[in-house]
C-alpha cells in the first residue's frame, strides 16, 4: 500500500494544525456558523441528528493493522466504542465532540490518514475494487492509478469547489466490482490489441435524485494522458455545471443535458490546451506508484491445500463459510476472505472497537498486516493461505465476524438513515435488521443464492438503493416514514437502475414486503435461477400482484 514521503506527512500535518486554530476560534465566538461550515467540510465533519459525524478516508479502501488500530482506539477514545464503514470504503465515527475533532484528526495523522474531502463539493476518495492485486479475474492491477489519481486531485485548487461532489471509481478486473457505470467518473483499466495499458473512460452516472448509469466517452486513453484527460473533464464540468440548483448539479445531469457525444467534444476541445503539457505522467512516475503495490512473500504452492480439501469435506459450515465469504486468488493456494459486518441483529457496517483491534489481529497473523473495505460495507483480509482458512474461520465466528452470507439477502448495504442522518426522511438500520430477524435461517439463505439488497434514507442514496435487485428507499408521506420498493437493480458490466415496484409501504409492512417477493421468486424459479434472473424473465407484474394482494385499490402514483 502507498506510504506517506515527508511532504505527504507535512501537508497533512500542517492542514491538522490549520483546522486545530479553525476550530479555536469558532468555539471562541470568533467564527460564526456560516464561516465555518465551509471549514468543516473540507475536513469530513458534518453536523448530524445528534451530534457531529467525522467521516475519515481510506483510499480506495486499503488499510493496515497499525491504521486499523488506530482507528479501534478513535472510537473508544472519543466515540460511542464503534465506528460504520461506508459504501464509499470510507469510516464514519457518529458521536465525536466537536472540540475533539482536531484531536482525532491529529491521531490520524500519525499513521497517515485523514478526513480531507471526504464532505463538501470537491473529488471525493477514490474507490476501487476490494480484490484488487489479487482477484483471479483481474486484468491489470488498478491501484497504482488509484493512487495516482488521488494524489492529483487532493488539494486541487481549481476543483476544490465544484458545482457538486464528485465521485471516481476504478476497474482492473473482468467482473466490475467497483460500479464504475454508477460514478460521476468511472475508469477501466484495459489493454489494446497491441498489449498497451489504457483506460475507457465512462462519465455522468451517478444515484441520487436523478439515478443514471455512466458513457462510453473515451474508448482508449492512453496512459501517460490520464491526469490530463481527467482535468480536461472536469474543467468542462466546473465551467458547464449548474450551481443555481444543487439537485441539477451533478455532472450526470450536464452530461445528459449536452448529450455524451457533445460532452465528450467539449472535453476534448479542452484537453488540447493541457495534452503532452506538465501533467503528463513520465513512466518513471508511474513505476513510482506502482513499486507500492507489489506481491507480498507468498509461498509456492502447486494447487489446493489437501487439509483445505479435507476440512471442507469434513465440516459442511466451514464449506459454507468458504463458498460465500473466500474469493478466487490469483496465487494458488491463496484465498481473499470477506469478513462479514452484516451479522444479524447488527447494524450494517457497524463494528465496535474490539472488533476493530480483533480485524488488525487477524490481519497481522493471516494477511501480511493488510485489510480492505469493500463497498458493501464489508471488511477483507485478501491474502490468506487455504491451509489457514478454518484458523481463520474459528477466530472470524469468536469475534462475530464469520457470518455466511455475502452476496445473500441479508448482506444488506444500508446507510445510516434517520437514526443519525439530518438529511434523511426514514430509518434504514431498524428496517434492515427487521429483514435479517425475518431471514434468519441460514440453510435458507444459501438455498435462496444470490440477491443484492440495497437501502436508503432518502433520494441521496448513500445506501445504493438503485442498483440493489431489490432496492429500498425511505420517503416521507406528511412526516410520517414509509418505503418505497423497486426491482432489478444491478451493478457490474450490464449495470441497470431499478424500476419501483408502486406506492410505498410502511415500515411495520417492510418484512412481510420483503418475504412475499422472496415467495413470488421461490415459486417462479426455475432450477438454480439467480434472483435477478427470474426478475428479467418473468417481469415485475407477479411481484407487483404479489405485494400489493387484498390491498385497496390505490391510484396514486409511485413515490418519488
Amino acid at each position: 500500500m502507498y506510504i506517506y514521503d515527508d511532504y505527504d506527512q507535512k501537508i497533512v500535518d500542517q492542514r491538522v494544525a490549520q483546522y486545530r486554530d479553525q476550530t479555536r476560534r469558532y468555539l471562541a465566538g470568533e467564527l460564526t456558523d456560516d464561516e465555518f461550515r465551509p471549514l468543516r467540510l473540507q475536513n469530513g465533519l458534518y453536523i448530524q441528528r445528534h451530534a457531529p459525524m467525522l467521516r475519515v478516508a481510506i483510499p480506495y479502501g486499503h488499510l493496515s493493522s497499525r491504521q486499523m488500530r488506530k482507528l479501534a482506539e478513535i472510537a473508544r477514545k472519543y466515540d460511542k466504542d464503534y465506528a460504520h464503514f461506508t459504501t464509499r470504503q470510507n469510516i464514519q465515527y457518529n458521536w465525536p465532540k466537536l472540540e475533539d475533532v482536531p484531536e482525532i484528526l491529529a491521531e490520524l495523522a500519525s499513521v497517515q490518514m485523514h478526513a480531507i474531502q471526504t464532505s463538501g463539493n470537491c473529488i471525493r476518495n477514490t474507490t476501487s475494487d476490494q480484490f484488487a492485486g489479487v482477484a483471479h479475474d483481474e486484468l491489470i492491477d488498478p491501484r497504482a492509478w488509484c493512487e495516482i489519481i488521488r494524489q492529483w486531485s487532493t488539494f486541487h485548487p481549481e476543483f476544490a469547489h465544484l458545482p457538486r461532489k464528485f465521485k471516481i471509481a476504478v476497474n482492473g478486473s473482468v467482473e466490475d466490482r467497483a460500479a464504475i457505470l454508477v460514478h460521476d467518473i468511472g475508469i477501466n483499466v484495459v489493454k489494446n490489441e497491441a498489449g498497451v495499458v489504457g483506460f475507457e473512460v465512462y462519465v455522468g452516472g451517478g444515484l441520487g435524485r436523478t439515478p443514471m448509469i455512466g458513457s462510453l466517452i473515451k474508448p482508449f486513453l492512453e496512459q501517460e494522458h490520464l491526469l490530463s484527460y481527467l482535468d480536461a473533464v472536469l474543467r468542462v464540468y466546473n465551467r458547464y455545471g449548474r450551481r443555481d440548483n444543487k439537485y441539477k448539479a451533478r455532472i450526470k445531469i450536464l452530461v445528459k443535458a449536452m448529450t455524451p457525444e457533445a460532452f465528450a467534444a467539449k472535453v476534448e476541445q479542452e484537453w488540447a490546451f493541457s495534452k503532452g503539457g506538465p501533467m503528463t505522467l513520465t513512466q518513471d512516475e508511474i513505476a513510482r506508484n506502482h513499486q507500492f503495490f507489489t506481491e507480498p512473500a507468498y509461498e509456492n504452492f502447486a494447487g489446493d491445500d489437501a487439509g483445505f480439501t479435507s476440512q471442507k469435506a469434513e465440516n459442511p459450515a466451514f464449506a459454507r463459510w468458504v463458498e460465500l465469504n473466500a474469493f478466487g486468488h490469483k496465487k494458488a493456494g491463496y484465498a481473499a476472505v470477506t469478513l462479514s459486518l452484516k451479522k444479524h441483529g447488527i447494524a450494517p457496517g457497524d463494528a465496535t472497537s474490539a472488533q476493530l483491534d480483533a480485524a488488525a489481529d487477524l490481519a497481522d497473523r493471516f494477511s501480511f498486516g493488510e485489510l480492505r473495505v469493500s463497498h458493501g460495507q464489508n471488511l477483507i483480509l485478501a491474502d490468506v493461505k487455504q491451509s489457514e482458512l478454518f484458523a481463520l474461520w474459528i477466530e472470524a465466528k469468536r469475534i462475530g465476524f464469520a457470518t455466511p452470507n455475502i452476496g445473500l439477502l441479508t448482506d444488506v448495504i444500508c446507510c445510516p438513515g434517520g437514526d443519525f442522518c439530518s438529511l434523511a426522511n426514514a430509518k434504514s438500520i431498524p428496517i434492515a435488521l427487521a429483514i435479517q430477524e425475518r431471514f434468519d435461517d441460514l440453510d435458507y439463505l444459501h438455498d435462496l443464492g444470490e440477491i443484492d439488497m440495497n437501502m436508503s434514507g432518502c433520494m441521496n442514496a448513500c445506501g445504493h438503493h438503485h442498483i440493489g435487485n431489490i432496492g429500498i428507499l425511505g420517503v416521507d408521506k406528511n412526516g410520517s416514514e414509509w418505503y418505497q420498493v423497486s426491482m432489478g437493480g444491478r451493478q457490474g458490466r450490464d449495470a441497470q437502475i431499478g424500476k419501483v415496484l408502486g406506492p410505498s409501504f410502511a415500515q411495520e409492512e417492510m418484512p412481510d414486503v420483503i418475504e412475499k417477493i422472496i415467495n413470488v421468486f421461490v415459486a417462479n424459479r426455475e432450477g438454480d435461477e439467480r434472483f435477478i434472473d427470474v426478475y428479467d424473465r418473468i417481469g415485475s407484474e407477479p411481484f407487483k400482484a404479489k405485494v400489493y394482494e387484498g390491498k385497496p385499490n390505490r391510484k396514486e402514483k409511485a413515490d418519488v
